[in-house]
């Protein structure tokens, strides 16, 4: 038996994993960007050793990545020799918030992912759009101790309402989060968590948790409601 003519076959990323290009193109400093190779690894992710900033004497691999910022075009082409269907890939959020919760989106990130869209098109390949795949813009966590804060739900409204709009016709296909559950995990690496000494630390996260599949469910019906229009 095999798959059906229009099966989407294809590959994936997240955008901390290939893009780097972390200062570039107004793009503002996320969790993704901090979290370092070596000893240290495991505490950052868990919010146990807080890091909000480059430090030195440390790797971080989401600086540069693949550097696909730069490289997309012969990516995607590459993509295309490979027989892809679709590529599902994902938003850096600080590239079009580069805080987070600002009211206007940042022109050249959206520009940025409006040309990759078109470039996948070029070669018929599907784009499946992950919203976050963890990203977290340091700015948030600063200012409201990340997906612990309710408010975090009216900013990542505001991010998909700018890529829905701005995406519409070229993105088909959209995830909302990427494994929500990594929140238990790794709650800094899955919603920018970081703990104070006696936090009560699963109260933290399972409320982080619940704010996320709230958000989720807005992100679901905002574009049936748009259809309604």
């Amino acid at each position: 038996m095999g798959f059906p003519e229009n099966f989407l076959w294809g590959g994936a990323t997240a955008a901390n994993q290939c893009e780097g290009g972390f200062d570039q193109g107004g793009r503002g400093l996320a969790n993704v960007d901090v979290i370092p190779t070596g000893k240290d690894r495991r505490a950052v992710i868990t919010g146990k050793r807080e890091m909000l900033a480059f430090e030195e004497g440390y790797f971080y691999p989401a600086k540069e990545a693949i550097d696909m910022y730069h490289h997309f075009k012969e990516d995607i082409a590459l993509f295309a020799e490979m027989g892809f269907k679709t590529y599902r890939l994902s938003i850096a959020w600080s590239r079009i918030f580069p805080k987070g919760d600002e009211e206007t989106p940042n022109e050249e990130g959206l520009r940025f992912y409006e040309e990759l869209f078109l470039e996948c098109r070029k070669y018929q390949i599907e784009p499946l759009v992950t919203i976050t795949h963890f990203d977290c813009p340091i700015h948030l966590i600063k200012e409201y101790g990340g997906w612990r804060n309710r408010k975090m739900i009216t900013f990542y409204e505001n991010l998909c309402r700018a890529i829905f709009t701005r995406y519409k016709g070229l993105v088909k296909y959209w995830l909302t989060f990427n494994e929500i559950n990594m929140i238990l995990h790794a709650p800094f690496l899955g919603a920018g968590l970081t703990f104070a000494e006696g936090e009560n630390e699963e109260q933290v996260k399972y409320q982080a948790a619940h704010h996320e599949l709230v958000a989720s469910a807005l992100a679901k019906n905002r574009p049936r409601d748009r259809s309604r229009k």
